[in-house]
């Protein structure tokens, strides 16, 4: 398993060509190893850059905390 931090938001296409974003939480168990937990958020975009700039604004989130997919 990796030990590598994941970006705490990602935004994906879904089937439909929308575009979705997904909050990622992480915290580590007793080992060290990170236990990711994510949650995706109900808002659609037709845009990448739509569903980055709603995650800048919202969540104060900088430009190398959003991970695109």
């Amino acid at each position: 398993m990796s030990k590598v931090p994941v970006r705490p938001f990602l935004v994906t296409k879904d089937e439909d060509g929308l575009f979705r974003v997904t909050l990622r939480t992480t915290r580590f168990n007793s080992q060290g190893y990170p236990l990711v937990s994510s949650e995706v958020l109900g808002d659609t975009f037709r845009t990448q850059m739509a569903a980055r700039a709603f995650v800048r604004e919202t969540y104060r989130a900088e430009a190398n905390e959003i991970a695109t997919k």
